[in-house]
């Protein structure tokens, strides 16, 4: 065989050996390692190994040792990270259609949220693969409350707190304006001591999580009015899943979508739970009148129609989710 058949045959088969090469995808979360989603993600791991013969290995990189999620996207686009666990708010400063859920008092339950998701996931996804990311599957982490060391059972109540949101929720911060108060913005991190300080006397946060967060040690009031609903992601860089044959990216989906699935249940059910588990605690369920529950609904349209104005939200996608809860509430 001359040089120039060897080099023929380089050519023509090296590109499907370097498709065999065994690929490790370095993956950040802020999730403590030997929580639940932890151990959900470490089994999902070894599953895709395993079916994989080791061609596709993921390796986590828990608590947030690799910084926030800010930082993490900027190692995720210079390669040295090839995937992340990303919040809603993270997700929609990458593709705008991510934001849509975040809708503020848009969903009234569980199965509403569940009916618009069974059409408007697949837009969503499509919309972060469009800007570089690829995502599976979103989980459903539940809705945010409100949670208070003071009643808070009126807007004018409201407006005498001292509220956090999270470090740049656009959205949060707008709704907060919108309803006369002035948010105070911080990392996740410095909630509890903001508490402890009375830096701030009100916070947002599903059930679950503010057990997890030990939030609910620090205040006495919760609520009944649910926020925002709030998901999560496992989002892998585009350009990391080339070298990845299209039969290991589908065990990879199969893998994931299951995974994600589950966890989804398991969080409505978390917070059912961590709702019963808050009332025992000693925590006071306060729910608004419908006058006061009419107000902040008529408020909360205005953040929105703003917001679409603001590039925020996307003005079809507002309307094709409206349409489908108006569809949802009149079959029920």
């Amino acid at each position: 065989m001359n040089f120039r058949s060897v080099l023929a045959v380089i050519i023509v088969f090296f590109p499907a050996f370097a498709a065999q090469a065994g690929q490790v995808l370095k993956i950040a979360t802020l999730a403590p390692d030997g929580t639940s989603w932890m151990q959900e993600m470490r089994a999902a791991g070894k599953e895709i190994a395993k079916r994989t013969n080791n061609r596709v290995t993921l390796k986590f990189y828990p608590g947030g040792i690799m910084g926030n999620e800010a930082s993490v996207l900027r190692k995720m686009r210079i390669g040295q990270l090839q995937g992340s666990a990303l919040t809603n708010t993270t997700l929609g400063q990458i593709a705008p259609e991510a934001m849509i859920y975040s809708m503020p008092l848009k969903f009234r339950s569980y199965e509403e949220s569940n009916f618009v998701r069974k059409k408007m996931d697949k837009v969503l996804l499509a919309g972060l693969k469009r800007e570089g990311y690829t995502v599976y599957q979103l989980a459903g982490d539940g809705f945010a409350y409100l949670y208070s060391q003071e009643p808070v059972n009126t807007l004018a109540q409201l407006q005498q707190q001292k509220v956090w949101i999270p470090k740049d929720d656009t959205i949060s911060r707008v709704l907060l304006e919108e309803l006369g108060i002035s948010p105070i913005s911080l990392p996740l991190t410095d909630v509890l001591t903001g508490l402890q300080t009375g830096l701030f006397t009100t916070v947002g946060s599903p059930p679950a999580f503010t057990i997890a967060l030990q939030w609910h040690t620090k205040v006495k009031y919760m609520v009944d009015l649910p926020m925002f609903f709030n998901f999560g992601a496992l989002a892998f860089s585009n350009k990391s899943l080339e070298k990845i044959s299209n039969a290991d990216q589908a065990v990879m989906q199969e893998v994931l979508v299951a995974v994600f699935d589950r966890m989804s249940k398991a969080n409505w059910e978390n917070n059912l739970k961590a709702r019963e588990a808050l009332q025992k605690q000693g925590i006071i369920i306060l729910t608004p009148s419908e006058q006061e529950r009419k107000k902040l609904l008529q408020l909360a349209d205005k953040v929105t129609r703003r917001l679409i104005k603001e590039g925020v939200f996307k003005e079809n996608m507002v309307k094709e989710v409206e349409s489908l809860l108006t569809a949802y509430r009149k079959s029920k």
